[in-house]
């Protein structure tokens, strides 16, 4: 995930600083359009604020990664009720809005690189989950779709 945002911000800093070097990127010209701007903006927003919203409603229980040695509670109320990973949906929605701020073949890759690796992560964490909260996840679990 570290290199998929370091990618991310080399493709930022590439636009910013050299058309010239910004055209290997391969620019996807139909998309470059006010329209896609402004839809990318309003994404990054709202994935901006709907993460800070889910760590802040994770408390105590949010961890990078898979803490064994730390038994945490399991959230399940605000968004974590629409949601058994609103920070992952909040990080996917941020690099879709990247995608479409500046719209290029690296940036096209990192969004599908970034889905199928936080899909990893989140399956991963479900087998930690079930095996630290049990029959308690196991509920949650039917009642709450892993995105959205």
């Amino acid at each position: 995930m570290k290199v998929l945002i370091a990618l991310l911000f080399v493709a930022v800093f590439i636009y910013s600083f050299s058309d010239k070097i910004y055209q290997y990127l391969v620019p996807i010209s139909y998309l470059m359009k006010d329209v896609f701007l402004i839809i990318g903006l309003i994404l990054i927003h709202f994935s901006l604020l709907w993460i800070s919203v889910a760590q802040y409603q994770m408390s105590n229980s949010w961890r990078v990664g898979i803490d064994e040695n730390n038994k945490t509670e399991l959230i399940t109320k605000g968004l974590f009720s629409y949601s058994r990973n609103p920070i992952f949906l909040g990080m996917i929605i941020s690099v879709a809005g990247i995608f479409f701020i500046l719209p290029n073949t690296l940036t096209f890759f990192l969004m599908l690189t970034t889905y199928i690796v936080i899909q990893i992560q989140i399956r991963l964490e479900e087998e930690f989950l079930e095996k630290q909260h049990g029959e308690q996840y196991l509920i949650y679990k039917k009642t709450t779709k892993r995105l959205l």
